[in-house]
């Protein structure tokens, strides 16, 4: 636990939780798919993320689909006071595997109580609405009917807070103004910064930002400078861009996901990884140059 502590800690909600925590995403089979190739080792890394400290868990009921959530309650169920687990809502899984916009209220509600039943929860701390104009990233439009619909929701007691992900800078703002919004999820990374500014707003807001793929998701980032700065460091590059972000602004809050034990714990690692003012400038440069 002392090394999650070095990262420090932001308002998630209504708590504070370590700024790394742990992203579920790939506890599920090949594609987030289907059912994960070793359940056993997949539970004890759930396990194993807690035990380390871990208290913010990002799952979704359409990982599996709701492979992940009942993971989740098999192996923390009766849940720590202190946990703060994060699902996201807006989309369904095809028989394909394809993923598709589940955004009419009857959709979104059934989603909100499969997450409800898969994770063994009366209500969920936070739910985030993912934008789904477009499969690949943000796109334009607005949100303002299915963010009712949960806004909805949340007055009926069944979620506490509501995040938004894949969205723009104008769907923010619309979302603030329907209801509270208390974190941002979007794919950053130190080659990926297409929301610097929106960070920075958030930031002022008091406002959690969680990027993903901080080494680039499905497509890994490929960088000569990266892999150099972390040499010079002595750390793995999954550390060394984990550990940029951690630097890039206080209100970032990470969530790696992992089905690797080894890999879980050298991800937390990067929770007391400090990168001196140079190296932190060059890895500045990767977006600049788009060196990638």
């Amino acid at each position: 636990m002392t090394h999650l502590a070095d990262s420090g800690t932001y308002p998630l909600g209504a708590r504070q939780v370590y700024r790394l925590g742990y992203g579920a995403m790939q506890l599920a089979g090949p594609g987030v798919f289907g059912p994960p190739k070793d359940r056993d080792a997949a539970l004890a890394v759930l396990r194993d993320a807690v035990a380390a400290g871990v208290n913010h868990i990002d799952t979704s009921d359409f990982y599996g689909p709701h492979i992940t959530n009942q993971l989740i309650r098999e192996a923390l169920a009766p849940y720590s006071d202190d946990l703060v687990i994060v699902t996201k809502v807006g989309a369904v899984r095809g028989d394909d595997a394809s993923w598709n916009p589940a955004f009419s209220a009857e959709q979104l509600t059934r989603a909100v109580h499969d997450n409800l039943r898969n994770l063994g929860r009366d209500v969920l701390d936070v739910v985030n609405l993912r934008a789904m104009f477009d499969v690949h990233g943000p796109a334009e439009g607005s949100i303002e009917e299915p963010l009712s619909v949960l806004a909805g929701l949340q007055q009926q007691g069944l979620i506490r807070h509501i995040g938004l992900s894949n969205v723009t800078a104008t769907q923010v703002k619309e979302g603030r103004g329907i209801c509270d919004i208390v974190c941002v999820q979007n794919q950053y990374n130190v080659a990926h910064r297409a929301d610097d500014a929106l960070i920075d707003d958030l930031a002022r807001e008091g406002i959690a930002y969680v990027p993903f793929f901080p080494l680039g998701g499905f497509s890994p980032l490929q960088s000569s400078i990266l892999n150099d700065a972390a040499a010079r460091i002595g750390a793995t590059p999954m550390q060394t861009a984990l550990a940029w972000l951690l630097r890039r602004s206080p209100n970032i809050l990470l969530i790696p996901g992992t089905s690797s034990q080894k890999h879980l714990k050298e991800n937390l690692a990067a929770a007391s990884l400090q990168l001196p003012d140079d190296v932190a400038k060059a890895l500045d440069g990767i977006a600049a140059s788009q060196t990638v």
